[in-house]
């Protein structure tokens, strides 16, 4: 055989081998609908995995139930926690729990996980009667409480840990430090609802039950475009002193965002703007540009690269602010683009 010939065979035969590694990947269980979790989040109670439904087919499927965070992050596996129902232990008491479900079928597997469920009780601790409020004005610079709600047996202690929500209330993620009867708003919740985890402690063990949610935090309003929600954080100036920077506008366009912004000062000349991408989980990039300023205010216009990881399901959080050749800083101003 020529050398030619010996090379079209083994050409065609990485072609064959391609196509059918292809059709075997297109045929592999994909999970339409992710798994949900049943029964109540307690100590001694048991929960079952709902596999969720899946296209091409799975004949089997395998489960892995983890412990994390009280918002749901920083899940780690349960060494025993293999199996459609998981009972919880002492040990998961405080924590969130989500099961991962693994679709299985002759051509492959691939896996979905499931939304965390609220922090695990005490098997003993006391019951919830009247759910804790959040009271106050949910705006930027204000201050929220949290009511203790009602419970039997009257609890000997109170915990409380505030939440950040998306608008719609589906996902709340921990303040870090916010841990007090009362909140103070600050400027990253504008577009967000707030809410706190009360955890009521006796003698017998704990239970720990989520607030009503606050109004939607005011600083923002939410506007839906497409498959995204843009919150807008309106602007407010912090006097003549230094300058004051309005975030206009946020989009993302393919692999690029464009934003809008007005800056005012006092002085013309040389503005540096400072932009940071940020979103939960993922480590933060920094963008730095300069813009001149030729009368007490303009309008400019922006775009950069925005990395895979920013683009991906969730919140991404654009920040921006302002230097005068002073050195003096405008307010933080932000908006946010959730990806769904």
């Amino acid at each position: 055989m020529t050398t030619r010939r010996l090379a079209f065979v083994a050409l065609l035969a990485v072609a064959v081998t391609g196509i059918l590694a292809a059709i075997a990947s297109a045929a592999t269980p994909q999970n339409t609908s992710p798994p949900t979790i049943s029964g109540t989040a307690k100590a001694g109670s048991t929960l079952t995995a709902n596999e969720g439904t899946w296209a091409n087919s799975p004949t089997s499927f395998t489960y892995q139930w983890q412990r994390c965070a009280s918002d749901g992050r920083s899940c780690g596996d349960i060494t025993a926690g293999t199996a459609k129902t998981y009972v919880p232990t002492s040990g998961d008491v405080g924590h969130a729990l989500r099961v991962v479900v693994t679709g299985v079928n002759t051509d492959g597997r691939s896996s979905a996980t499931s939304a965390p469920t609220e922090p695990v009780s005490s098997a003993n601790g006391p019951t919830s009667t009247v759910r804790p409020t959040v009271s106050g004005t949910a705006a930027v610079g204000q201050t929220l409480t949290v009511s203790n709600g009602s419970w039997t047996p009257t609890p000997t202690s109170f915990a409380r840990q505030w939440q950040q929500c998306s608008s719609d209330g589906s996902s709340c993620l921990n303040i870090s430090g916010a841990t007090g009867r009362s909140y103070g708003v600050r400027a990253a919740d504008a577009g967000h609802r707030l809410r706190a985890l009360v955890t009521a402690r006796t003698a017998s063990g704990q239970t720990t039950v989520a607030s009503s949610l606050s109004g939607l935090v005011a600083g923002g309003t939410t506007t839906t475009i497409g498959t995204t929600t843009t919150v807008v954080t309106t602007t407010t100036t912090q006097g003549n002193r230094a300058p004051s920077l309005g975030f206009i506008s946020l989009r993302v366009r393919g692999t690029r965002a464009f934003a809008r912004f007005r800056v005012c000062d006092d002085h013309t000349g040389r503005i540096r703007i400072n932009e940071r991408d940020s979103k939960a989980r993922v480590l933060s990039v920094a963008h730095r540009w300069h813009v001149t300023l030729v009368s007490s205010c303009n309008v400019y216009a922006k775009s950069w690269a925005l990395g895979r990881k920013f683009r991906t399901r969730g919140r991404y959080v654009a920040s921006l602010r302002a230097i005068d050749a002073q050195g003096r800083l405008s307010l933080l101003r932000s908006r946010s683009i959730i990806f769904r």
